[in-house]
């Protein structure tokens, strides 16, 4: 349904996965997913609540019940990866390109080929079963679903703390509980909410961050390509030129030895 590669697993990384997922294959009535640190996650339960899916997770020591998507990646690592590590492969830039690959493999590949257990092809199988076409949400709610939420209370200024933030609000909502409701990678603009009425729009009154502390961008860290160079030998050599031009105080006392002795030894065999 949906799916993406990337450098850890978190709940942004989720999100770029379940979003899509839920706007091209519709809303289901379940995710049945496992007890990660990702799927336990406050977000996840606010956007299942908002989109009306029920989140059930799987029974911890129970392996059997994740044993279909197992077996989905065993495919994935015997059919997919292994055509991007052949000598003939072209080398992938970047995630977007290999999640491009990956779309048209799952689409034109997995999806349309014929299953040996059912006998039909994964795609047909599940419209086959399903009695009616699954909800396709709208973008307001499949963006509101896929905000996140935290709550706080108003103190006596009409201000509220968000990660370091300060916004100040409706002076009306002085002491009480509000939900503040934002996109994690843009913290500039926080709706205020207070049982379920909107408030407006937050004015921001110091800035400390732009994101949430978890929606942390999709990096890794690369190690500099090799320059081709052996430092240390260069500095060995360096090294060894430079005692070339160093007084060498062990030969000028031996000359200056063998020089004082030589006419003593010539008055001698006069």
């Amino acid at each position: 349904m949906g799916h993406r590669f990337g450098y850890s697993e978190d709940t942004v990384r989720l999100a770029a996965a379940l979003r899509p997922a839920l706007s091209s294959r519709g809303v289901p009535t379940s995710i049945y997913v496992d007890n990660g640190s990702a799927f336990v996650d406050s977000w996840l339960l606010r956007a299942c609540a908002s989109l009306g899916i029920k989140l059930v997770h799987s029974t911890p020591g129970r392996p059997q019940g994740r044993g279909k998507i197992e077996r989905f990646f065993r495919t994935v690592r015997e059919q997919f990866l292994v055509e991007l590590s052949t000598p003939d492969s072209p080398p992938i830039g970047d995630l977007a390109e290999i999640n491009r690959l990956f779309t048209a493999w799952v689409e034109t590949e997995y999806h349309q080929r014929i299953h040996t257990s059912t006998g039909m092809a994964p795609l047909a199988r599940w419209r086959a079963t399903l009695p009616n076409p699954l909800p396709t949400p709208s973008p307001a709610a499949l963006r509101e679903a896929f905000l996140w939420s935290a709550h706080r209370t108003v103190n006596k200024t009409a201000t509220v703390s968000l990660h370091n933030n300060i916004y100040q609000v409706d002076p009306v909502l002085c002491g009480r509980k509000v939900e503040l409701v934002f996109d994690p990678f843009d913290m500039t603009d926080v709706e205020v909410r207070h049982h379920a009425r909107s408030y407006g729009l937050a004015v921001a009154f110091r800035i400390g961050r732009h994101s949430h502390p978890k929606a942390r961008p999709e990096h890794i860290q690369i190690d500099p390509p090799p320059v081709g160079i052996d430092y240390l030998n260069l500095i060995g050599a360096v090294h060894a030129e430079t005692l070339g031009d160093r007084v060498n105080y062990a030969a000028l006392t031996t000359a200056t030895t063998h020089t004082d002795q030589t006419p003593n030894h010539i008055e001698e065999q006069r």
